[in-house]
């Protein structure tokens, strides 16, 4: 194939002339790069609509995604309460989220997901001065964290990331149920997959802890949670949904920049080209939350605001019925009472 005059021209230019070649493979390189990003990025949430006069609760809404997720619902007009552990982070979160929505309807409550107590006092003191909660979104959560025991007993990653949101979740039923149609929206991760419940040893007091092996546990317990409770509420009017956010640059990893702090910085450029911002990660939560018609699809699993099919031990009903009871009897949670 014979090239043009011109092009020619362009060819002989790029061999002879290395700033040109080199501006050529720069340029190539910044365009792929541009794409990688885009691709990494995932999917948006372009819903447009408003949530004035819902009531949203956030758990770890200080920073990261759950923050990001609860500024573009405050954005929507929502009343949306932060449920943070730490109330002075909590504070300059929502004092920020108001200044940049304008929405002044942005409150912060106290929430320590490893104390049952507290998880009990944030329902009712919830209960007792809102009066409806639209959607709730169980995003708090700690990762790969060295073997620690809750306020309860309970291994860390379990007790904070599963058992800690269950007992909220099922404390704020009847809000939920009263203000129906209303949302659960439960952040997972693809980490699940490989996942196993260790239904004989929860909290590794008998065999060896590995702290992927118990995070895979803890975001596998959110999937079957999610799911067990669409079984139970969809009659109630109440959805429920579990995410995979992305690979995300938020504060969770802190526990492995902590152990592993070389490592970590050599790992910096990388990270920052490969895995999503909070506020990409929170898009899948944000759909999750507001997609209208998303109601048909409670139970299901959910990546880049696309349906997701989870690994086969994410659909193992038994182990969500299981685990259900299990849960209720460990956080002395009664369905009668």
């Amino acid at each position: 194939m014979s090239l043009s005059v011109p092009a020619r021209e362009v060819w002989k230019e790029l061999k002879t002339n290395p700033i040109a070649k080199y501006g050529v493979a720069t340029a190539v390189t910044a365009i792929s790069l541009v794409l990688l990003r885009k691709w990494i990025a995932g999917g948006v949430c372009r819903n447009q609509i408003r949530l004035d006069g819902k009531t949203v609760v956030i758990t770890g809404a200080n920073t990261g995604i759950g923050k990001e997720t609860a500024r573009d619902l405050a954005l929507r007009g929502a009343r949306v309460v932060l449920a943070c552990r730490d109330m002075r982070r909590g504070e300059k979160a929502a004092s920020e989220i108001r200044w940049s929505t304008g929405n002044g309807n942005v409150v912060v409550r106290q929430l320590d997901l490893s104390s049952l107590r507290s998880v009990r006092e944030f329902a009712s003191k919830l209960s007792a001065t809102e009066d409806r909660l639209d959607i709730l979104i169980n995003n708090a959560g700690v990762m790969l964290c060295p073997k620690m025991l809750t306020e309860d007993g309970f291994e860390t990653q379990l007790g904070v990331n599963h058992l800690g949101h269950f007992l909220l979740t099922v404390l704020l039923l009847d809000m939920l149920k009263s203000s129906a149609p209303s949302r659960v929206v439960n952040v997972s991760s693809i980490a699940h997959v490989g996942g196993k419940i260790n239904f004989e040893d929860l909290f590794y007091n008998k065999t060896p802890y590995d702290s992927l092996v118990s995070y895979r546990q803890s975001k596998l317990a959110n999937l079957l949670f999610s799911r067990e409770l669409s079984r139970r509420t969809r009659v109630f009017g109440v959805s429920s949904f579990a995410l995979h956010p992305g690979v995300i640059r938020t504060e969770l990893g802190r526990y492995v920049e902590t152990r592993h702090p070389f490592l970590s910085a050599l790992l910096q450029a990388p990270a920052w080209l490969l895995m999503k911002t909070p506020k990409q990660g929170a898009q899948t939560s944000i759909y999750c939350a507001v997609t209208e018609g998303l109601e048909v699809h409670t139970g299901c699993y959910f990546s880049d605001c696309k349906l997701k099919e989870p690994a086969p031990e994410g659909k193992d009903d038994l182990a969500a019925m299981r685990l259900w009871d299990i849960s209720a009897k460990l956080v002395g949670y009664n369905e009668e009472d």
